[in-house]
């Protein structure tokens, strides 16, 4: 028998809205959860009950509005919230209020979610971590990272203390933490939700997307909001062909994460799918490297006001990167740039012959550790092209942690994207 805590979010809100259940009583429960979880997970950086029970009353007694009506959600704290103080991970902003919420969270209250509190973000969502420890780490074994900088997103939903969350993903902040943390995590093409409202980091990368406990609660939250039809058919009319694409930082993989790339390759095909390899062309080689140049240059420039007045409250490691993006001139900016937009047209070539692609998210399991958060490497090439992306977890490592793979698809084809990687999911849940 489902519970709330496993039931899907779109048939979780078709309930609420016949009047199955009050929107309080679901509030409720994911309530009783945060509070079971939240001293040992720190996923929060605000929350108040009272305040979530209150949205929970006025939406019971409304008429039954919106897509999202009564489904709880958590807002990273790189997003303006009128009703909350958001810090974007930083002490300078410790006690700022914002006078509007961000666009994204203005769309969820508007669609009837219950904004549940501001979950955790590292430092202006880079590399500072904050105290969020990762929830699939036995009892026992040390805490390990959650990932970031989507940090009290992610170890929020896979704690099940709320269904979905936002994230943002600059180089690696949604497919890392979902990969660590055993959760989906799904970056939308760039562009698709609004950034109006959320604190810039690099404006051409930053992309707004979600952590969700599956495929289709991802795809249902983000269709919403989008007002696009993103939900995946279980039963795709015609064969997948997929490229396997182990990307030029294949020798940072571990054993149990090639494996993981491997044996999602083995679902699918399963499934019904063609298997190709593939290798990148050559534009693709510095994609890494550009990706890194434009969020050091865009982050110089973004964080001009904060340089001038309050540069001693920053840490070291985003200081130091702000003192890297300022000695990348133009020119070199707009040759990674450059080399951004060639890529995308060879990778566009690519996609004539697969559907999409499947490649690792992570080096391997979560780091031990809550003094840094992972390196991204295997994510910021796809932050820079702008393509979707949906990680899935597939399997455990030998630490007993979270493994997956991410499933990539052409820029705005993120209904297919999605579709792939629910019918690797559907896969996975198959073999168990």
């Amino acid at each position: 028998m489902k519970t709330i805590f496993d039931t899907p979010v779109h048939e979780l809100a078709a309930a609420i809205a016949r009047r199955d259940i009050t929107v309080e009583a679901v509030v409720r429960q994911f309530i009783d959860r945060i509070e079971a979880r939240e001293a040992a997970v720190r996923a929060w950086q605000f929350f108040d009950a009272g305040l979530a029970i209150a949205q929970a009353r006025q939406l019971d007694r409304q008429p039954v509005a919106g897509p999202l009506y009564g489904i709880p959600v958590g807002v990273k704290d790189l997003m303006d919230t009128v009703d909350m103080p958001t810090t974007y991970g930083s002490p300078i902003y410790a006690a700022h209020r914002p006078v509007a919420d961000a666009g994204c969270v203005a769309a969820s209250r508007t669609a009837g979610a219950v904004i549940m509190g501001k979950t955790v973000t590292t430092e202006f969502a880079t590399y500072q971590p904050g105290p969020t420890a990762n929830p699939r780490v036995a009892a026992g074994a040390g805490p390990h990272t959650p990932g970031g900088s989507s940090s009290g997103s992610a170890a929020a939903v896979a704690a099940g203390m709320v269904p979905v969350a936002f994230g943002t993903q600059t180089a690696g902040s949604i497919v890392r933490p979902a990969a660590y943390c055993g959760v989906v995590g799904y970056k939308p093409t760039h562009g698709t939700l609004p950034l109006a409202g959320i604190k810039p980091l690099a404006p051409s990368l930053d992309t707004v997307g979600v952590l969700a406990r599956t495929v289709a609660d991802a795809a249902f939250f983000v269709g919403a909001l989008a007002r696009l039809p993103l939900m995946p058919d279980p039963a795709p009319g015609t064969r997948l062909r997929v490229g396997l694409c182990r990307t030029m930082h294949w020798d940072r993989a571990s054993p149990a994460a090639r494996e993981a790339l491997e044996q999602a390759g083995r679902t699918l095909e399963r499934a019904g799918a063609v298997l190709i390899d593939v290798s990148l062309p050559p534009p693709c080689d510095g994609l890494t490297a550009a990706q890194i140049d434009i969020m050091g240059y865009e982050a110089a420039a973004a964080f001009a006001p904060e340089a001038r007045t309050a540069a001693d409250r920053f840490s070291s490691g985003f200081a130091a990167l702000l003192a890297t993006g300022q000695q990348i001139d133009g020119e070199r900016f707009l040759a990674a740039q450059a080399l951004a937009a060639a890529s995308r047209h060879a990778l566009s070539r690519v996609f004539d012959s697969v559907d999409i692609l499947l490649a690792p998210s992570a080096e391997g399991e979560a780091p031990a550790g809550l003094g840094a958060t992972g390196d991204p490497v295997f994510n910021r090439m796809w932050s820079l092209l702008g393509n979707p992306c949906v990680h899935v977890p597939t399997a455990t490592g030998p630490a007993g942690l979270p493994l997956g793979v991410t499933v990539i698809g052409p820029r705005w084809a993120d209904a297919r994207t999605l579709a792939a990687a629910a019918l690797l999911e559907c896969g996975i849940a198959s073999q168990h």
